[in-house]
């Protein structure tokens, strides 16, 4: 059963129990700064399980794209991936434990056809001092399916330290069966939902479960212990506690937030052990091989690293909200992937500029059916990744052979490690690998005390140089400044509030502006921004400047582009709509017109790239309009 039809017939299932099927959402989260990818298939669908009505009903499915950054170091163990598809169903005050138990059984055992012998699962421990129950619900329900198949299922407790016991149903505690965006219930901020889950395991055969080095050899093992043996296969979390600052108190509804990966599944029923040898990587794995010097097995770390990193880079650049490599937030993830991957391939004598494009070409061939976008902004995708993998291949040799210079060094020191990063591109955590790899250990706080001096060394070298990108504070100059902050409101207005200065350059002539965006913008969206510069001048409004504290600044909703260069005491420019709400405000040593009326007509005349995941605008004022 291959993944196409894994996915589809999930889908089915639930739809005909009632279920709407709802699209994928973007991998970058909206109109939310709690997490740089969404992560999980419940990400987007928090203000409903917090009981705000869902347009499409109480019982929604779908497959979602999902990114787990804090799994990168744990791609090349043959079941972790950083991109995956998470199927997923939610009642939303709907059903509860019976119905979903029971069903995602069901599907296991009647759909897929997996063996109920093979077939183990978790369910919460409870926690008395947060008032959350022992979930002996689950268990009992649990009991009763397994009962239906012939099975007598044993509910046992603390298998961790005493083993399996014969048992097929187990209890485990928050750090295993407790699931919200933010972790366990300690971790949790105030008005998080989150609730206790109930984990499906499939045993993938006793020979997996240990090997000579295995740090569990001489430990229980169990169905969490991450032996091998068991894999994970769903998830059912009860969603019915919200955190607040006297403890947890219950949501208005109680909800169920099923998620499943769709690549271990595929593998599961596929008869692999491995999730990269399922058919959504084995055709990356097969492309690898054909322009590498390696077979999987002689190298699979290296194989897997590169086919899980692609892919998620490719996700990612490929989204409709498409990412850029970068050196901060999202674009620093992506840009990770790619080096990551490109050194990995080195390792692979895979030298031929622009293989990563071959690779991400077989990514879009295997998900084009269902992700259409990644296709769509394949060129994207291609020109972003050879970019990106060039300018890597320029100075990692370089970098490479400076590191094993420091083969003797038992402890490679933060002012070496900070030397690797400025001169060589290498971020942090490839140091640290290339270093583990070795034996070898990383001054980490050492690290950042010098690129905090690094940092401050720049402050002071810019200090007084940039007085808001303005050559002179002659009469045309001043008024392309106060066309900047028209640009920037509109730019975020048109383009979404992520959008940020970069930097700017103004002369007498035209204005020159950088601003984050990690997709062109479109020929219609740049003159819509145009235009919306345009109208704000015709109307004539006033420019207000007024004096206050950064922190009253940030405060009062002031955009602030460079923070750290701002003195305790700053100026605040507003340009306040007819209506009266703000359209512009800004953290800004000036100066600036009285009144928009004075600008004349702006004129966008280039708009370009300016460098991975930042873009430019050259514009200029031109005489006002006679009418």
């Amino acid at each position: 059963m291959d993944s196409k039809e894994i996915r589809k017939k999930f889908l089915d299932f639930y739809k005909k129990r009632g279920h709407t099927v709802i699209p994928s959402a973007s991998l970058i989260p909206e109109n939310d700064s709690s997490l740089l990818f969404v992560n999980s298939g419940m990400f987007p669908l928090v203000p409903y399980l917090l009981g705000k009505k869902h347009p499409e009903g109480k019982r929604l499915t779908n497959s979602q794209k999902c990114f787990r950054s804090d799994d990168i170091e744990e791609v090349g163990d043959m079941r972790h991936t950083t991109f995956f598809e998470m199927l997923g169903n939610w009642s939303l005050g709907d059903y509860f434990k019976k119905d979903q138990l029971n069903w995602i059984f069901q599907f296991f055992t009647e759909e897929l056809m997996l063996d109920p012998k093979r077939i183990y699962v978790s369910v919460h421990r409870g926690n008395k001092e947060k008032g959350i129950k022992k979930d002996t619900e689950s268990a009992e329900i649990w009991k009763k399916l397994f009962q239906k198949k012939g099975l007598e299922a044993k509910d046992v407790d603390f298998s961790e330290k005493k083993g399996m016991q014969g048992g097929r149903i187990f209890y485990y505690d928050d750090k295993k069966n407790w699931w919200s965006r933010a972790g366990v219930p300690e971790d949790m901020p105030v008005g998080e939902p989150g609730g206790p889950d109930s984990e499906v395991f499939y045993d993938l055969g006793e020979d997996l479960k240990r090997h000579e080095n295995s740090p569990w050899k001489n430990k229980p093992c169990h169905i969490n212990c991450d032996c091998g043996r068991f894999i994970e296969i769903g998830n059912s979390v009860f969603m019915e506690f919200l955190k607040t600052k006297s403890g947890f108190k219950k949501l208005s509804q109680k909800n169920v937030d099923f998620g499943g990966g769709l690549e271990r599944l595929a593998m599961v029923c596929q008869g692999e052990t491995n999730v990269f040898l399922g058919d959504l990587f084995l055709p990356i794995i097969k492309k690898i091989e054909e322009i590498s010097s390696f077979k999987y097995e002689e190298k699979a770390r290296s194989f897997e690293i590169i086919a899980d990193h692609i892919k998620a880079a490719v996700f990612i650049i490929g989204d409709e909200k498409g990412v850029s490599p970068s050196n901060k937030g999202q674009g620093y993830f992506v840009r990770r992937l790619i080096r990551r991957a490109v050194r990995h391939g080195k390792q692979l004598d895979m030298f031929s500029l622009s293989w990563t494009k071959e690779v991400a070409e077989k990514v879009i061939e295997v998900y084009r059916d269902v992700y259409p976008e990644i296709e769509g902004n394949s060129e994207f995708v291609y020109k972003t990744l050879e970019k990106e993998e060039l300018a890597f291949q320029k100075t990692v040799e370089k970098g490479l052979k400076e590191f094993a210079k420091l083969k003797e060094k038992k402890v490679i020191d933060g002012e070496r490690a900070a030397f690797l990063y400025q001169t060589y591109g290498f971020p942090i955590e490839l140091t640290e690998e290339l270093a583990k790899e070795k034996g070898q250990k990383v001054d980490k706080k050492g690290f950042y005390r010098e690129m905090e001096k690094h940092k401050n060394l720049s402050r002071e070298l810019s200090a007084g140089v940039f007085k808001s990108g303005l050559a002179d504070k002659k009469n045309k100059t001043v008024n392309l400044h106060t066309a900047t902050h028209l640009l920037l409101s509109s730019l975020k207005k048109v383009l979404g509030e992520s959008v940020s200065q970069k930097g700017s350059n103004i002369n007498t002539e035209r204005l020159r502006f950088d601003f984050s965006c990690e997709k062109k913008p479109t020929e219609k969206e740049i003159k819509k921004v145009e235009d919306m510069v345009n109208e704000t001048i015709k109307k004539g409004l006033s420019v207000k400047k007024e004096e206050m504290t950064i922190e009253d600044a940030l405060k009062s909703g002031a955009v602030a582009s460079f923070k750290e260069k701002y003195p305790k005491n700053v100026s605040v420019y507003s340009i306040i709509d007819e209506d009266g709400s703000v359209f512009s405000k800004e953290v800004c040593s000036g100066p600036h017109v009285k009144n928009t009326a004075e600008l004349g007509r702006f004129s966008i005349i280039k708009e370009e790239s300016s460098s991975a995941g930042v873009r430019r605008i050259k514009a200029v004022l031109k005489e006002k309009d006679k009418n």
